[in-house]
Parts: C-alpha cells; sequence; structure tokens
C-alpha cells in the first residue's frame, strides 16, 4: 500500500472526529523520515506522525501556549504499520483507535481539562512534576516502574497525588536513615529542580515533600538547601497540616484491548 495514501485516509477520519471540539487542520511539512499531520484548538494540540524507520504511526497530545504547541507531547497510542504487507484492514484499525483516542468521553474530558500555558515568568522554570518524580529515580529506582502505571493509567499526570503516595514515604524513609552526605545528595535534586521548576513543580517540592519531612529531619535537610528554597521552603510551612485545594480525580484510561473490543463489538 502507498503510505502517503494510507496516512492521509487515518488523519481524515482524525481531522472528522476533531473538528466537532473546535479543533483546526494546520499547514506543517514534516521531515525526511516521517509524514506528520497536527490539529490545534485554543487550549491543546493532537498530531498524528508515521516514522518512516520504524514504520511506527503514532498520535500525540500536548496543550497550547501563546506561541503554538508546547511539543510536550504525550504518546496515545502507537501501531505498527509495514505498508509492504499491511492491508486496509490495519489501516482502519488503527484509524478507529485512533478517532477513539480524541474522541471518546474520556478524551473529550481530558480536552476540557487542559488549559492553555501562559508564557513563563522570568525567574520560572519549565520542568513540570513528571520530569521531577523521573529524577527521583536516581535515588529510588523502584519508582521507575510506579511512575510508568501512573501515566498508563491516568492523564494528566497527577503530580500532586502521585508524590504523596509515591515519593514522600521513600523520601521521609531515606532522611531518618540518611549520612549527612546522603542528605546533601537529596537537597541538591531539590534544589536543582526547584530551580528548573515550574509553578506546580515548585508547589510540590515546599508543601508536599518539605513539609511532610519528620520534624526531627527538618533541620538537617534545611541545613543544606539553597537561598531560594530555603527561603520558600520556610514561607511554606504556614500550609503545613492545611487542606490545599486537592487535584481532581481523574478516571482510569482504557486499555487498547478494551478500546479495540469496544470497536468490535
Amino acid at each position: 500500500m502507498e503510505i502517503k495514501k494510507v496516512f492521509n485516509g487515518i488523519c481524515e477520519k482524525v481531522e472528522k472526529a476533531l473538528e466537532p471540539q473546535g479543533f483546526t487542520k494546520q499547514k506543517i511539512s514534516g521531515g525526511d523520515n516521517e509524514l506528520v499531520s497536527l490539529y490545534t484548538s485554543e487550549n491543546s494540540a493532537y498530531s498524528v506522525v508515521y516514522f518512516m524507520d520504524k514504520q511506527h504511526m503514532v498520535m500525540r497530545h500536548c496543550a497550547m501556549t501563546e506561541d503554538g504547541p508546547d511539543n510536550n507531547w504525550r504518546v496515545l497510542a502507537t501501531w505498527m504499520f509495514d505498508p509492504e504487507t499491511d492491508t486496509q484492514k490495519e489501516a482502519d484499525s488503527i484509524a478507529n483507535d485512533f478517532v477513539d483516542n480524541c474522541s471518546s468521553a474520556v478524551a473529550i474530558k481530558r480536552q476540557k481539562n487542559t488549559k492553555k500555558k501562559k508564557k513563563k515568568s522570568d525567574d520560572e522554570g519549565t520542568a513540570d512534576p513528571l520530569f521531577l518524580s523521573k529524577r527521583f529515580v536516581s535515588l529510588f529506582p523502584e519508582l521507575k516502574d510506579e511512575i510508568k502505571a501512573e501515566e498508563d493509567c491516568y492523564y494528566p499526570f497527577r503530580g500532586v497525588t502521585f508524590t504523596r503516595a509515591s515519593i514522600v514515604p521513600k523520601v521521609n524513609d531515606y532522611v531518618s536513615r540518611a549520612s549527612k552526605k546522603d542528605i546533601e545528595k537529596l537537597c541538591q535534586l531539590l534544589n536543582t529542580q526547584y530551580a528548573n521548576g515550574d509553578a506546580d513543580t515548585r508547589s510540590i517540592i515546599t508543601i508536599v515533600i518539605l513539609n511532610s519531612l519528620p520534624e526531627d529531619k527538618y533541620d538537617d535537610v534545611l541545613e543544606f538547601l539553597d537561598e531560594d528554597l530555603s527561603k520558600a521552603s520556610k514561607a511554606a510551612l504556614k500550609f503545613k497540616g492545611k487542606t490545599v485545594k486537592p487535584e481532581k480525580p481523574k478516571k482510569k484510561k482504557k486499555s487498547m484491548a478494551e478500546r479495540l473490543q469496544a470497536h468490535q463489538r
């Protein structure tokens, strides 16, 4: 099969599903190794990409900024498609899955909950809570599987919820038995991520992680925090023990098998 024809056929179905949600197809060109189609609304963007070398057909989603897609793409679905051996049947399966990924009840809710990102202030970084969580894998390797499970089940990544459930207990256990050198290593991570983090990441570091430290270990950690984080940490103490606006519960995503099964009914 001619891959451009297959790609265009899939994209036509995706475009038809996205138009009622306020998305517009943008004129863009891919590189030598890829075919790309982009659809944007005020708050978010979807992209369909075919990578020639890998023979992968991919659907992605990200938030919009004032300058266009923020390019922090989250892959929603990946299919193999070999134009030499695959048929229209495989192409239709891909198209149906992509349409489901952008027009199901969960997808529409995701679109409504995605907010257009504002330009960062001069002193605010770009690292988000997911990036922060992945940095802790260097200290707690078991987090790698927990992060993957969270990404597979929930969108967007539940930064506060995940940190409270998976990172805070590990940090508290770590500092309770850590040497000064180990605590300094932890604080270097926190200092760097606070400096590079966006507003959500900074709040998670101060209000969720540092405010959850055992009282007898707080000063041990404070000793190694840099000036900015130390100041922010002390300011965040006023929130300790208080209820901060929680993240809204998010439904689990359906598995690929469940989505395909639904199409076959």
